[in-house]
C-alpha cells in the first residue's frame, strides 16, 4: 500500500509543517503522518505569531526558506514591531493572524509540494532495527518504511487534560492523546518526562462591551515577516485591553481547592514567564489586577481568545470570575480554559542536528524536547527536516552556531542545558543578540538556505543587492558633509546639540534623536541619493552608521570565541581517562558528548578549569 519514503514525519503542528516542508522542498520523499487532516498547523493557542525573540526566529525561518512567515503574512489580521523605544537588537515583530486561515494556507502550501504524501492515523511505535529507525507502525496496524522519521508529537503523548476535579485524556481538547511511543522508546533506554501547559477560555465577541476596554491597534506602517513579495492584507483588526480586578480574584480564590495545579494533580512543570491566572494571583498576591488581552481568532468569527486567562480551574468559576472582568459582563463562553499533561523528552539526548543519541536517523521537533511557543516548535521542525533529509542523501550535516542565529541559541540550549520547565526563547537569551536582529536575518542566513538548496538565484540576488545598496549608502552619508545653518534648526527641535562647522552627515545620523526620514529633509543631496532605495534597506544602512563600534566590537568576541567552537571533540572522546577533571564535569560531558569545546564550555557543571584542562588534551 505504501512505499518506503526517504522521511516520515509525525505530526501535523507547526513544528511537523516545518519539517515536512523542508525535506520535501530538498528533494527527500515524504509522508506526514497526522491525526486529523483538518487540524494541520492548528493554533491551540493563542492566534498570534512573534513576539518578543520569538519574531527573530520566524524571521531566520523564512530567510533560509520556511514557511512560517509567508503564512503568518497572508493571514495576519494585524501588525506590531514590540520594542521599537530600545535599540534595534530588542525589535520584535509579532502578528495577530486569522486562525482558520493560517491552517488552511499552511495545509495548502504543503499540498504544493509534490514530494509529500498525507496519512491521517495515529503512530504508535516506532520500526527500529540494529539501533536505526526503519519507519513506523500506526493504530491502523501499518508499517510504513522510511529511511528517516521525525517526531513532531507536540502535547498527545499520553497527553492528560485537567479541568478541576475533571481529568480525561487528550492531546488538545475534543482530540485523543497518542499511547506507545513514550512506553517503546523509555524500553529503549530513552529518558522521560511529564510537563504542562494551559490554555484560557474562548468566548462570543457579540458578548462584550468593547467601550469599556482600551483599544489596541497594529502599527500604521504595517510590516512583515517574510522577506519575499507576499500579499497581504490592507486593513487590520483591532485587540483590546482590559484588567482583572480583585474581586475577580476572590472569586478565582474560591476554586482553588478544587484546582488540579493546587491539590497536586498536575505533576509537570508549567511555562514560567506564561503562568496561569491562578497562578499569578498565587504568586503576585500584592497585585490587584492583572492585563487581559482581548484577540480576534480571525477575520469573520465571533470567537475571541482571553489572552492572559490561561487556567485550569472548574468551569463553573471560570465563567463567574469572567463575568466579572470590565466588559464581561454579559460573556457567553464557548469553552473553557484547561491545563495538559504531557511527555518529553529531555533534549540533552539529542545531537546538535536534533537527531536522537540512541537511534541514528530518528529526530525530535517542537514540544517532545520540552520547548513552548509556535515559533521554537517550527525552528526545529525545520532543522529537523533538513538534516533528515541529509542524511538520507548523505550530506553534511546542518548545525547552527549560536553567533549566527536565534534557532542556534535555541538549540544549542536544549542539547547542552537541557531543560526542566518549558523552553521559551527570549532575546536575554543570546549573548550576541546585537548581531542576531530581526531586519538582517536575511543577510545572516539567506546565503545559507541558498546553500542547503531552499533559496532561489532570484532571492539570493535580492539580499546581495540589499547588502551593496546599505553600503552603498553608509559611504555617500561618511563622504558628504552638512552646514551649520542646514540642520541646526532639526536638531534643535530634535532636542540635541547644535554643530558649529560642518560636520559629515554620518555624524549627524549617527545621534539618537536623528533618522534618515528626518535628516533628508535638511539635506537635498541626502534626499535626492536616498530617492531609489527602499525603506528596508536605508533602515539596514542607518543601524549599521548608528551601532557600528559596537558590531565591531560585538565581532571581536564572536572571533575570539570561535577559537573554542572550532575546537572539535571525537564523539568516542575517553573523559575517564583525564583524571584531573571533576567528577561532575566528567558525568555531563559523559551524558552530554559535547561536539567541540565551546560546546562544552556551557555545560552546567563544567567549571573554567575543567575547561583548560579539556583543551590541553584535546590540543594532544
Amino acid at each position: 500500500m505504501f512505499k518506503k519514503y526517504d522521511v516520515i514525519v509525525v505530526g501535523g503542528g507547526h513544528a511537523g509543517c516545518e519539517a515536512a516542508a523542508a525535506a520535501g522542498n530538498l528533494g527527500s520523499s515524504v509522508l506526514l503522518v497526522t491525526m486529523n487532516m483538518a487540524t494541520i498547523a492548528q493554533m491551540s493557542c493563542n492566534p498570534a505569531m512573534g513576539g518578543v525573540a520569538k519574531g527573530q526566529i520566524v524571521r531566520e525561518i523564512d530567510a533560509m526558506g520556511g514557511g512560517s512567515g509567508i503564512i503568518t503574512d497572508k493571514t495576519s489580521i494585524q501588525f506590531r514591531m514590540l520594542n521599537r523605544s530600545k535599540g534595534p537588537a530588542m525589535w520584535s515583530p509579532r502578528a495577530q493572524v486569522d486562525r482558520m486561515r493560517f491552517a488552511e494556507e499552511w495545509r495548502l502550501m504543503l499540498e504544493r509540494i509534490a514530494n509529500v504524501d498525507f496519512w491521517q492515523d495515529t503512530v504508535n511505535s516506532l520500526i527500529i532495527k540494529g539501533g536505526k529507525v526503519c519507519g513506523v507502525i500506526t493504530s491502523l496496524g501499518i508499517e510504513i518504511e522510511a529511511e528517516a522519521v521525525v517526531l513532531t508529537n507536540g502535547t498527545f503523548l499520553n497527553g492528560l487534560i485537567h479541568i478541576g476535579e475533571k481529568k480525561f485524556g487528550g492531546g488538545r481538547t475534543a482530540e485523543k492523546a497518542a499511547h506507545g511511543i513514550t512506553e517503546q522508546l523509555v524500553g529503549l533506554g530513552f529518558e522521560a518526562g511529564r510537563m504542562k501547559t494551559g490554555t484560557p477560555p474562548r468566548v462570543d465577541g457579540r458578548s462584550l462591551d468593547y467601550t469599556k476596554m482600551e483599544e489596541q491597534w497594529g502599527d500604521d506602517e504595517r510590516g512583515e515577516f517574510s522577506y519575499t513579495e507576499v500579499p497581504k492584507p490592507t486593513e487590520q483588526r483591532c485587540c483590546w485591553i482590559t484588567y482583572t480586578n480583585t474581586q475577580v480574584h476572590e472569586t478565582l480564590k474560591e476554586g482553588f481547592e478544587k484546582s488540579p495545579m493546587f491539590t497536586g494533580r498536575i505533576k509537570g512543570l508549567g511555562p514560567r514567564y506564561c503562568p496561569s491566572i491562578e497562578d499569578k494571583i498565587n504568586r503576585f498576591a500584592e497585585r490587584d489586577r492583572h492585563q487581559i488581552f482581548v484577540e480576534p481568532e480571525g477575520w469573520n468569527t465571533i470567537e475571541i481568545y482571553v489572552n492572559g486567562f490561561s487556567t485550569s480551574l472548574p468551569e463553573d468559576v471560570q465563567y463567574k470570575a469572567l463575568k466579572q472582568i470590565q466588559g464581561f459582563e454579559n460573556v457567553k463562553m464557548f469553552r473553557p480554559g484547561y491545563a495538559i499533561e504531557y511527555d518529553y523528552f529531555p533534549p540533552t539526548q539529542l545531537k546538535l542536528t536534533l537527531e536522537t543519541k540512541f537511534i541514528d536517523n530518528l529526530f525530535f521537533a517542537g514540544q517532545i524536547n520540552g520547548t513552548t511557543g509556535y515559533e521554537e516548535a517550527a525552528c526545529q521542525g525545520f532543522i529537523a527536516g533538513i538534516n533528515a533529509h541529509n542524511n538520507v542523501a548523505v550530506k553534511e550535516a546542518l548545525i547552527m552556531k549560536r553567533s549566527e542565529s536565534y534557532i542556534g541559541v535555541l538549540i544549542d540550549d536544549l542539547v547542552t542545558k537541557g531543560t526542566e520547565e518549558p523552553y521559551r526563547m527570549f532575546t536575554s537569551r543570546a549573548e550576541h543578540r546585537l548581531l542576531l536582529r530581526q531586519d538582517n536575518a536575511d543577510i545572516r542566513l539567506t546565503p545559507l538556505g541558498y546553500k542547503l538548496g531552499l533559496i532561489k538565484e532570484e532571492r539570493m540576488q535580492t539580499v546581495n543587492n540589499k547588502v551593496k545598496n546599505a553600503d552603498a549608502i553608509v559611504k555617500f552619508v561618511k563622504s558628504v558633509s552638512i552646514k551649520p545653518e542646514e540642520v541646526n534648526g532639526l536638531l534643535e527641535e530634535a532636542g540635541t546639540s547644535t554643530i558649529s562647522q560642518n560636520v559629515k552627515l554620518s555624524a549627524i545620523i549617527g545621534r539618537p534623536q536623528i533618522n534618515f526620514s528626518m535628516l533628508k529633509e535638511a539635506s537635498a543631496s541626502l534626499k535626492e541619493f536616498l530617492s531609489p532605495y527602499n525603506q528596508e534597506t536605508i533602515e539596514q544602512a542607518e543601524i549599521k552608521i548608528k551601532y557600528e563600534s559596537y558590531f565591531e566590537k560585538e565581532l571581536e568576541i564572536v572571533n575570539k570565541m570561535k577559537k573554542m567552537e572550532d575546537k572539535e571533540i571525537y564523539q568516542d572522546f575517553n573523559y575517564n581517562e583525564i583524571i584531573s577533571l571533576s567528577k561532575e564535569a566528567r558525568e555531563k560531558l559523559i551524558k552530554i558528548k559535547p561536539r567541540t569545546l565551546g560546546q562544552a564550555s556551557r555545560i552546567s557543571g563544567v567549571s573554567p578549569s575543567d575547561v583548560s584542562v579539556l583543551m590541553v588534551h584535546i590540543s594532544r
